[in-house]
Order: structure tokens, then C-alpha cells, then sequence
């Protein structure tokens, strides 16, 4: 008879241990899944506050009035007190295969209260106008 009281023994030993293994894992498992969650939303309220302010600039399309400067027309304003130093770069939603996709739009400056026209614009067209300082104000012609 000892060696089924150290066969019982060793079964009640190891099915503690399994047990004990078994807890310790899904606490493992739980911590590490709960720490991305804490990651994520601390990283999301983080960025907001290093935003950069809008770029002070109001944005109107019209359509041409003469073929040759395109379908549409984008006029820029400033709308601050400051002159704004921007450039622009158009995506071409329509392109020819030995063209570029992209037009790059050389730095202006804009006065307050003045504006700058960027023309031969087709529909689909995207728009990103960039300055320094300023989060990026991206359009698309409609």
C-alpha cells in the first residue's frame, strides 16, 4: 500500500501544480493584454497636445473662367494678421503614363488678408498646402 499513497501523492502534486501554472498564465496573459490599452490611450491624448495650429488660410474652388487655366481654380486667404509662407503640392487624380502623379507648387508668401490662386485644377484632384509652424490643410476638388 505505500505505493499507491505516493501514486496519489504525486497525482494530487501535480494536478496542484498544473492548477497553480494555469492561474500564473492567464494572469500573464491578462497583464500583457490590458498594457497596449493603457499604451494606446496615453499615446492618443499625447499628439493632440503637440499639435500643430490650423494654417490661417480660407479655401474657395471655382471654375475657370478661360480654358487655358484648367477646369477649377483654388484661392487661398489669410485670414491672419501674420504673412504665412506656404507651398502646396497637387495629386493629380487624372495623369498621362509619362507624367508625374504629383505637381509640386513652388513657397509663397501671403500677405494678411491677400490671396493665392492655384489653378488648372481638375475634380479629384487633392490638395495639401503646407507652412512652417502649421498642421497641413488638405483639400479636394469636388
Amino acid at each position: 500500500m505505500p505505493n499507491m499513497n505516493t501514486s496519489k501523492k504525486s497525482s494530487l502534486r501535480a494536478v496542484v501544480c498544473s492548477g497553480t501554472l494555469l492561474a500564473l498564465g492567464c494572469a500573464l496573459v491578462l497583464a500583457l493584454a490590458s498594457t497596449p490599452d493603457l499604451r494606446a490611450e496615453g499615446g492618443a491624448l499625447q499628439p493632440m497636445a503637440d499639435q500643430a495650429p490650423k494654417l490661417p488660410l480660407s479655401a474657395s474652388f471655382s471654375k475657370a473662367a478661360d480654358s487655358e487655366t484648367g477646369p477649377y481654380v483654388l484661392t487661398l486667404k489669410n485670414d491672419s494678421e501674420t504673412a504665412v509662407k506656404a507651398s502646396a503640392k497637387v495629386l493629380l487624380a487624372v495623369a498621362f503614363h509619362a507624367e508625374s502623379k504629383a505637381r509640386n507648387i513652388p513657397e509663397q508668401v501671403i500677405e494678411p488678408g491677400k490671396t493665392w490662386t492655384i489653378a488648372d485644377l481638375a475634380k479629384g484632384d487633392r490638395i495639401t498646402v503646407s507652412a512652417e509652424g502649421f498642421s497641413p490643410l488638405e483639400l479636394t476638388v469636388e
